[in-house]
């Protein structure tokens, strides 16, 4: 299910010959969830067929994770005074790390652990 960017994306596909750069803004739209081999996320732009267009990307869960040990290596460049931007990645990171927390490992309990971290009914956010 496609939820609205609340932000927004850029992609860059570079070959020996060609640059695609994309940008995906509050108008588009974006999927993110697990499968049984890892990370999947799809950012969509609807429209004409001139503007149109959809990045998929699927990470496997060992680069994945690597990823994220990476992120975590890096977060001294955010800013101490951009407090918004680390509460947002704080929020998301730490509704993953909920939802993999063997005491709740059912869809119920997974969707509970998120809405009491955000007080509503809400999905984990992938943000870019």
């Amino acid at each position: 299910m496609t939820k609205p960017i609340p932000d927004k994306a850029e992609v860059a596909l570079e070959y020996p010959d060609k640059l695609y750069i994309g940008t995906f803004e509050r108008t588009a739209r974006f999927d993110a969830h697990l499968d049984e081999t890892g990370i999947s996320l799809s950012l969509h732009r609807t429209g004409a067929a001139d503007v149109r267009k959809t990045v998929r990307m699927h990470f496997h869960y060992a680069l994945f994770a690597e990823i994220l040990r990476d992120l975590a290596k890096t977060v001294s460049s955010v800013p101490p005074a951009d407090a918004a931007h680390r509460d947002e990645l704080r929020e998301g990171a730490e509704a993953l790390y909920r939802a993999f927390d063997p005491r709740r490992n059912d869809k119920e309990d997974i969707a509970r652990a998120i809405d009491e971290q955000h007080g509503s009914k809400g999905h984990l956010r992938l943000r870019i």
